[in-house]
């Protein structure tokens, strides 16, 4: 059901293609927003805004396709885009990442440089190009990273992915405190294991492997989340909702855990 809870506001989305960051841009579209949906590939971008245009009943979606995070020029580029269609952001989410597996041991630097690059650096240049127009907003702007349980707790096998969340954590922190005066929020949200195309596709790497069941191999997914299941990309995006409304105006430096009480304490 649509509302326009959040009229006229221009809210930019990193990684909004699929998963988690089109869940976050259905829920914004739906409730009045302008949204920019950005990321690296146009064909599931141009198909999302299609879909929310239909569904709101106007044009609410502009596509920044070529979005790479971790260039700065195609960053300044897409938000110029961006204000020319929907005029100064408001509400950032940071939601782009990638998240590769291997020992330690076979982690090489590559790998590593990449994942901190994408996930950490990332955060930090898509909000240093965006901030100026949070700042003019001024109360009610937010800024609101998309982190994961990885930034409060360690898992084997990630650990690259590990420490980029975990700096996620630090920056959403450091930077809530810069920015109280401001009127500009600036949180964390922790998903666990989510059910994205992300994920279906491990499950079906796994049975391929292994020669699991898909049954046997979700099982290695849900085991950590005490409600023994994946988390609904949908309850992410209703968190992140929240914390861009003014009643979540206190809240601030948080990283919200979303895991069915895997993480108790952040």
């Amino acid at each position: 059901m649509s509302n326009n809870k959040f009229h006229g506001r221009h809210v930019l989305i990193t990684g909004a293609g699929s998963g988690i960051g089109a869940a976050i841009a259905r829920d914004f579209a739906l409730s009045g927003a302008n949204v920019t949906l950005s990321g690296r590939r146009h064909e599931p971008l141009a198909a999302l805004a299609a879909e929310l245009d239909q569904a709101a009943g106007r044009k609410t979606c502009f596509v920044a396709s070529g979005f790479d995070v971790t260039n700065a020029q195609a960053i300044s580029t897409g938000l110029q885009a961006a204000q020319a269609a929907f005029g100064p952001v408001s509400i950032l989410v940071n939601n782009a990442g990638e998240a590769p597996s291997a020992p330690f041991e076979k982690t090489n630097l590559e790998m590593w440089s990449q994942v901190l690059a994408v996930d950490l650096t990332g955060v930090f240049q898509v909000t240093q190009a965006v901030l100026p127009d949070l700042k003019t907003y001024g109360a009610n702007a937010r800024i609101i990273n998309i982190a994961s349980t990885a930034g409060l707790t360690g898992y084997a096998y990630v650990s690259a992915y590990c420490a980029a969340k975990h700096g996620v954590i630090g920056l959403t922190r450091a930077l809530a405190l810069e920015l109280a005066t401001k009127g500009i929020t600036v949180n964390a949200v922790c998903p666990g294991f989510t059910d994205t195309p992300i994920i279906r596709e491990a499950i079906a790497q796994i049975m391929q492997k292994t020669g699991r069941s898909e049954e046997e191999a979700l099982a290695h997914f849900v085991k950590a989340n005490p409600q023994n299941r994946l988390i609904k990309p949908e309850e992410v995006a209703h968190t992140v909702l929240w914390l861009a409304s003014p009643d979540a105006a206190s809240i601030n430096g948080q990283a919200i855990a979303i895991a069915g009480g895997e993480v108790l304490a952040g």
